[in-house]
């Protein structure tokens, strides 16, 4: 196997919203994508107290991307305009598409506002190539139940696969792009080698704890590139690590991004804030 190498550690900065800690290691100062994977929101950990106001995304629009948010801790509140609804649990995943149009609102439950407790969630943006930017909405929301978890070959890790293949399981989400997406659990002394990855980018985030790869050390909320020629990544968790993973077919695309839209061109930002001005995401609103 030909290993990937490390190209950039790329520590995420902390832009906390209101009281929600924030992390963000991309869009950064020296990384700007990892083709097609386009930001990441490190939200928490953290733990709220009884009382609380909960997550402050009340409604906003998005056009030309998807989004993964995985929640580790907590709970999250999803509604948009397409007409889903659901409370995703920890250990769950929700997987929006929101393709040529749509509204949502990203809330804690009333119970957790009332209670308080745990929280950590990850939200990732995904682009869409040219031909899927103004695909029809959906979404896909997976409780932890329905999450594939296989053990690794050492049996010292746990991935939960979400979307793509490994070892002849499934992940429960159908991605539009072939994109291969995971966290992996990682005890003490924990190895983990994945091959078939010549041509595809990686995304590797280190949640929690701390990653050894090719000799450089990369701690929790780092980023780590890896170049797209190498077949196989290898990573070791000498005392445990929480580590989100994913690798896709880079798009090579061009990409315009204005706030919560992410298209081609400038043109194209525009019109989509025309469309959103008109009320065009949200065609069934009275």
């Amino acid at each position: 196997m030909n290993m990937k190498t490390i190209q950039g550690l790329h520590q995420a900065y902390r832009d906390d919203i209101a009281d929600l800690t924030t992390r963000r290691p991309v869009p950064g100062p020296r990384l700007q994508q990892v083709d097609p994977f386009l930001f990441l929101n490190h939200h928490g950990p953290q733990t709220y107290a009884p009382g609380n106001g909960g997550l402050p995304f009340g409604p906003h629009p998005h056009r030309g991307f998807e989004t993964v948010t995985f929640i580790l801790e907590g709970e999250l509140m999803h509604s948009d305009s397409a007409g889903h609804d659901s409370i995703i649990r920890a250990g769950g995943v929700q997987w929006m598409t929101a393709g040529s149009g749509l509204v949502h609102a990203e809330l804690s439950p009333p119970a957790f506002k009332r209670d308080g407790g745990p929280l950590e969630i990850l939200q990732l943006w995904l682009n869409l190539p040219s031909r899927l930017k103004m695909t029809a909405p959906r979404y896909q929301g997976v409780q932890d139940e329905s999450i594939v978890k296989v053990a690794t070959p050492d049996g010292l890790s746990t991935l939960h696969l979400v979307s793509g293949q490994y070892e002849g399981h499934s992940g429960p989400v159908e991605s539009l792009t072939g994109v291969f997406m995971s966290w992996l659990v990682m005890r003490p002394g924990a190895r983990f080698v994945l091959d078939g990855l010549r041509g595809r980018n990686v995304f590797l985030y280190v949640v929690q704890g701390a990653l050894a790869l090719a000799g450089q050390a990369a701690p929790a909320f780092t980023l780590v590139e890896l170049d797209a020629d190498g077949d196989a990544v290898e990573f070791f968790a000498p005392d445990g690590a929480v580590v989100l993973f994913g690798h896709a077919q880079p798009l090579g695309e061009p990409v315009v991004a204005h706030g919560p839209f992410v298209m081609n061109t400038r043109e194209e930002i525009n019109q989509a804030i025309r469309d959103y001005q008109a009320g065009k995401f949200e065609p069934n609103k009275a």
